[in-house]
Protein backbone atom coordinates (compact mmCIF):
# COMPACT_ATOMS: atom_id res chain seq x y z
CA UNK A 1 0.00 0.00 0.00
CA UNK A 2 1.47 3.00 -1.12
CA UNK A 3 1.04 6.48 0.95
CA UNK A 4 -2.34 8.13 0.15
CA UNK A 5 -1.21 12.23 -0.48
CA UNK A 6 -3.89 14.36 -1.54
CA UNK A 7 -1.52 15.93 -3.63
CA UNK A 8 -1.24 15.35 -7.37
CA UNK A 9 1.69 12.71 -8.53
CA UNK A 10 4.62 13.39 -9.71
CA UNK A 11 4.50 16.78 -8.18
CA UNK A 12 8.07 16.96 -6.98
CA UNK A 13 9.42 14.68 -10.19
CA UNK A 14 13.18 15.96 -10.98
CA UNK A 15 13.49 17.37 -7.34
CA UNK A 16 16.53 16.55 -4.81
CA UNK A 17 15.05 17.45 -1.54
CA UNK A 18 16.94 17.23 1.86
CA UNK A 19 15.38 16.31 4.59
CA UNK A 20 17.67 16.25 7.89
CA UNK A 21 16.25 13.78 11.17
CA UNK A 22 14.01 12.10 7.91
CA UNK A 23 15.13 8.91 10.24
CA UNK A 24 12.43 8.98 12.51
CA UNK A 25 9.28 10.81 13.59
CA UNK A 26 7.72 13.75 11.67
CA UNK A 27 10.72 13.70 9.31
CA UNK A 28 10.46 10.14 8.54
CA UNK A 29 6.46 10.78 7.35
CA UNK A 30 7.58 13.31 5.42
CA UNK A 31 10.23 12.05 3.55
CA UNK A 32 7.46 9.00 2.32
CA UNK A 33 5.38 11.87 1.52
CA UNK A 34 7.75 13.79 -0.64
CA UNK A 35 9.38 10.45 -2.16
CA UNK A 36 5.47 9.31 -3.03
CA UNK A 37 5.46 12.53 -4.83
CA UNK A 38 8.36 11.73 -6.84
CA UNK A 39 11.20 13.63 -4.85
CA UNK A 40 14.89 12.54 -5.05
CA UNK A 41 15.04 12.25 -0.95
CA UNK A 42 18.82 12.86 0.78
CA UNK A 43 18.17 11.73 4.49
CA UNK A 44 20.92 13.20 7.37
CA UNK A 45 20.84 12.16 11.25
CA UNK A 46 22.86 11.37 13.87
CA UNK A 47 22.08 7.00 13.30
CA UNK A 48 22.52 5.27 10.46
CA UNK A 49 20.16 2.64 11.76
CA UNK A 50 17.20 4.68 11.58
CA UNK A 51 18.16 6.65 8.24
CA UNK A 52 18.38 3.12 6.83
CA UNK A 53 15.19 2.12 8.05
CA UNK A 54 13.71 5.21 6.29
CA UNK A 55 15.23 4.59 2.82
CA UNK A 56 14.56 0.61 2.73
CA UNK A 57 10.95 1.70 3.13
CA UNK A 58 10.63 4.43 0.69
CA UNK A 59 12.39 2.23 -1.47
CA UNK A 60 10.13 -0.46 -0.84
CA UNK A 61 7.22 1.38 -1.64
CA UNK A 62 8.39 2.87 -4.99
CA UNK A 63 10.15 6.18 -4.00
CA UNK A 64 14.05 6.68 -4.38
CA UNK A 65 16.62 8.18 -1.82
CA UNK A 66 19.84 9.06 -3.55
CA UNK A 67 22.00 8.97 0.25
CA UNK A 68 21.74 8.56 3.61
CA UNK A 69 24.47 10.55 5.90
CA UNK A 70 25.27 10.81 9.12
CA UNK A 71 26.95 14.29 10.83
CA UNK A 72 26.60 16.05 13.91
CA UNK A 73 24.37 18.70 12.87
CA UNK A 74 25.17 21.21 15.76
CA UNK A 75 28.72 21.24 14.52
CA UNK A 76 30.02 23.52 11.80
CA UNK A 77 32.63 21.94 10.41
CA UNK A 78 31.02 18.70 9.65
CA UNK A 79 27.34 20.23 8.67
CA UNK A 80 29.57 22.07 5.84
CA UNK A 81 31.56 19.09 4.92
CA UNK A 82 27.96 17.02 4.82
CA UNK A 83 26.24 19.45 2.37
CA UNK A 84 29.38 19.78 0.26
CA UNK A 85 29.26 16.03 0.01
CA UNK A 86 25.74 15.67 -1.02
CA UNK A 87 25.75 18.55 -3.68
CA UNK A 88 29.11 17.31 -5.40
CA UNK A 89 27.48 13.48 -5.32
CA UNK A 90 23.71 14.24 -6.09
CA UNK A 91 23.72 17.61 -7.35
CA UNK A 92 21.45 20.47 -6.83
CA UNK A 93 19.20 20.81 -3.32
CA UNK A 94 16.26 21.71 -4.60
CA UNK A 95 14.57 21.75 -1.11
CA UNK A 96 15.41 21.59 2.76
CA UNK A 97 13.33 19.86 5.58
CA UNK A 98 14.99 20.81 8.65
CA UNK A 99 12.99 18.35 10.74
CA UNK A 100 15.95 17.20 13.33
CA UNK A 101 15.53 18.18 16.80
CA UNK A 102 15.23 17.24 20.76
CA UNK A 103 14.48 18.09 23.83
CA UNK A 104 14.08 17.22 27.12
CA UNK A 105 11.53 18.64 30.10
CA UNK A 106 13.06 20.31 32.90
CA UNK A 107 12.17 23.46 34.94
CA UNK A 108 14.37 26.35 34.49
CA UNK A 109 15.73 26.66 37.76
CA UNK A 110 16.86 22.78 37.43
CA UNK A 111 18.58 22.93 34.12
CA UNK A 112 22.09 23.02 33.87
CA UNK A 113 24.05 25.18 31.22
CA UNK A 114 24.88 22.46 29.52
CA UNK A 115 21.17 21.28 29.42
CA UNK A 116 19.93 24.58 28.06
CA UNK A 117 22.94 25.06 25.38
CA UNK A 118 22.14 20.96 24.41
CA UNK A 119 18.61 21.86 23.38
CA UNK A 120 19.68 25.30 21.16
CA UNK A 121 22.04 23.16 19.77
CA UNK A 122 19.80 20.83 18.56
CA UNK A 123 16.63 23.28 17.67
CA UNK A 124 18.26 25.85 16.60
CA UNK A 125 21.77 26.43 15.69
CA UNK A 126 21.06 23.07 13.35
CA UNK A 127 18.55 24.59 11.90
CA UNK A 128 21.01 27.59 11.27
CA UNK A 129 23.69 25.52 10.27
CA UNK A 130 22.05 23.58 7.70
CA UNK A 131 20.21 26.48 6.30
CA UNK A 132 23.01 28.49 5.99
CA UNK A 133 25.31 25.96 3.81
CA UNK A 134 22.45 24.98 1.69
CA UNK A 135 21.77 28.77 0.68
CA UNK A 136 25.45 29.53 0.26
CA UNK A 137 26.59 25.96 -1.59
CA UNK A 138 23.25 25.83 -3.81
CA UNK A 139 20.05 28.03 -3.39
CA UNK A 140 21.79 30.97 -3.49
CA UNK A 141 22.87 30.50 -7.09
CA UNK A 142 19.61 28.15 -7.93
CA UNK A 143 16.79 29.42 -5.91
CA UNK A 144 14.55 26.77 -3.40
CA UNK A 145 12.58 26.26 -0.72
CA UNK A 146 12.96 25.75 2.88
CA UNK A 147 10.66 24.47 5.80
CA UNK A 148 11.51 24.39 9.59
CA UNK A 149 9.67 22.28 11.62
CA UNK A 150 9.04 24.21 15.14
CA UNK A 151 7.09 24.52 18.04
CA UNK A 152 4.47 26.51 19.67
CA UNK A 153 6.02 29.35 21.83
CA UNK A 154 4.15 32.06 21.79
CA UNK A 155 3.03 32.18 25.49
CA UNK A 156 6.31 30.50 27.00
CA UNK A 157 7.18 26.77 27.08
CA UNK A 158 7.10 25.91 31.11
CA UNK A 159 8.48 22.68 31.60
CA UNK A 160 10.62 23.00 28.87
CA UNK A 161 12.24 26.92 28.91
CA UNK A 162 15.33 25.95 26.91
CA UNK A 163 13.15 24.06 24.26
CA UNK A 164 10.67 27.48 23.88
CA UNK A 165 13.84 29.62 23.56
CA UNK A 166 14.93 27.62 20.57
CA UNK A 167 11.86 27.22 18.54
CA UNK A 168 10.70 31.22 19.36
CA UNK A 169 14.61 31.88 18.25
CA UNK A 170 13.67 29.81 15.17
CA UNK A 171 10.98 31.59 14.07
CA UNK A 172 13.03 34.66 14.26
CA UNK A 173 15.70 32.88 12.07
CA UNK A 174 12.79 31.87 9.38
CA UNK A 175 11.72 35.72 8.95
CA UNK A 176 15.11 36.92 8.75
CA UNK A 177 16.02 34.29 6.85
CA UNK A 178 13.06 34.54 4.05
CA UNK A 179 13.89 38.47 4.11
CA UNK A 180 17.61 38.04 3.48
CA UNK A 181 17.16 35.19 0.73
CA UNK A 182 14.56 36.27 -1.00
CA UNK A 183 16.11 38.30 -3.68
CA UNK A 184 17.81 34.62 -4.57
CA UNK A 185 14.75 32.96 -5.04
CA UNK A 186 14.45 31.37 -1.72
CA UNK A 187 11.35 30.51 0.30
CA UNK A 188 11.82 30.17 3.75
CA UNK A 189 8.78 29.06 5.88
CA UNK A 190 8.09 27.54 9.25
CA UNK A 191 5.61 24.50 10.13
CA UNK A 192 4.30 24.17 13.92
CA UNK A 193 3.33 20.91 14.95
CA UNK A 194 0.40 20.96 17.70
CA UNK A 195 -0.13 17.32 20.09
CA UNK A 196 0.92 14.79 17.14
CA UNK A 197 -0.27 10.93 17.41
CA UNK A 198 3.64 9.63 16.87
CA UNK A 199 5.75 7.48 18.89
CA UNK A 200 7.64 10.38 20.23
CA UNK A 201 4.67 11.18 22.93
CA UNK A 202 6.12 7.77 24.59
CA UNK A 203 9.38 9.07 25.17
CA UNK A 204 7.80 11.90 27.50
CA UNK A 205 7.58 10.52 31.57
CA UNK A 206 5.29 8.46 32.67
CA UNK A 207 3.96 11.12 34.99
CA UNK A 208 3.03 12.98 32.14
CA UNK A 209 1.14 10.42 30.04
CA UNK A 210 -2.16 10.68 31.44
CA UNK A 211 -1.69 14.81 31.01
CA UNK A 212 -0.82 13.76 26.86
CA UNK A 213 -4.11 12.11 26.47
CA UNK A 214 -6.55 14.15 28.46
CA UNK A 215 -5.06 17.22 25.95
CA UNK A 216 -7.46 16.60 23.59
CA UNK A 217 -9.36 18.74 25.80
CA UNK A 218 -7.90 21.65 25.37
CA UNK A 219 -7.71 21.27 21.67
CA UNK A 220 -11.48 22.74 19.55
CA UNK A 221 -11.06 19.66 17.16
CA UNK A 222 -10.64 17.52 20.69
CA UNK A 223 -7.98 15.12 18.57
CA UNK A 224 -4.26 14.46 18.54
CA UNK A 225 -3.43 15.29 14.61
CA UNK A 226 -1.52 12.85 12.56
CA UNK A 227 2.08 12.79 11.55
CA UNK A 228 0.21 12.81 7.82
CA UNK A 229 -1.49 15.94 8.85
CA UNK A 230 1.73 17.97 9.45
CA UNK A 231 3.26 16.38 6.49
CA UNK A 232 0.31 17.99 4.14
CA UNK A 233 1.42 21.32 5.65
CA UNK A 234 5.26 20.92 4.78
CA UNK A 235 4.26 19.69 1.02
CA UNK A 236 1.85 22.92 0.37
CA UNK A 237 4.66 25.29 1.34
CA UNK A 238 7.66 23.12 -0.25
CA UNK A 239 5.79 23.03 -3.49
CA UNK A 240 5.20 26.06 -6.25
CA UNK A 241 1.86 26.28 -4.59
CA UNK A 242 3.15 28.59 -2.52
CA UNK A 243 5.39 30.69 -4.35
CA UNK A 244 3.93 33.74 -2.55
CA UNK A 245 4.36 32.44 0.80
CA UNK A 246 7.93 33.45 2.66
CA UNK A 247 8.73 34.04 6.44
CA UNK A 248 5.25 32.48 7.19
CA UNK A 249 4.07 30.20 10.14
CA UNK A 250 2.00 27.30 9.41
CA UNK A 251 0.12 26.41 12.18
CA UNK A 252 -0.96 22.23 12.15
CA UNK A 253 -2.49 22.16 15.98
CA UNK A 254 -6.11 21.67 15.91
CA UNK A 255 -6.46 25.34 17.46
CA UNK A 256 -4.99 24.70 20.85
CA UNK A 257 -3.41 27.60 20.43
CA UNK A 258 -6.35 29.70 20.35
CA UNK A 259 -7.86 27.40 23.33
CA UNK A 260 -11.15 25.64 22.83
CA UNK A 261 -13.42 27.73 25.27
CA UNK A 262 -13.62 30.91 27.65
CA UNK A 263 -15.78 31.64 30.48
CA UNK A 264 -18.54 32.60 28.02
CA UNK A 265 -18.45 29.67 25.60
CA UNK A 266 -18.52 25.71 27.26
CA UNK A 267 -17.42 23.61 23.89
CA UNK A 268 -19.94 21.07 23.02
CA UNK A 269 -19.11 17.42 22.34
CA UNK A 270 -17.77 17.24 18.79
CA UNK A 271 -19.57 15.78 15.93
CA UNK A 272 -18.36 15.61 12.11
CA UNK A 273 -15.06 14.90 13.03
CA UNK A 274 -12.49 14.88 10.37
CA UNK A 275 -8.96 13.37 10.20
CA UNK A 276 -6.37 12.80 7.45
CA UNK A 277 -4.03 9.90 7.90
CA UNK A 278 -2.40 8.98 4.47
CA UNK A 279 0.60 7.95 6.01
CA UNK A 280 0.36 4.02 5.45
CA UNK A 281 3.18 2.97 8.02
CA UNK A 282 2.26 4.92 10.57
CA UNK A 283 3.25 3.86 14.05
CA UNK A 284 0.72 4.94 16.76
CA UNK A 285 1.84 5.51 20.54
CA UNK A 286 1.16 3.19 23.36
CA UNK A 287 -0.11 6.00 25.66
CA UNK A 288 -2.95 6.14 23.44
CA UNK A 289 -3.86 3.10 22.77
Amino acid sequence: MPYRSGFRPGLFAHQTLFIPGGGGGLGRCIAHELAALGARIVLAGRTMEKLARTAEEIEADGGRVLGCYTAELRDEPQVTDLVTRIVTKHGRIHGLVNAAGGQFPALIKDLSLNGWNAVLENNLTSYFLVSREVYRQCMETNGGSIVNIGADHSRGMAGMGHNGAARAGLSNFTCTAATEWAAAGVRVNCVIPGFIATTGLDRYPEAAWETLRQITRRIPLRRHGTAAEVSAAVVFLMSDMAAYITGAELRADGGIHNGSGSFLFDPPEPKNTRIFNGFHREERPEILG
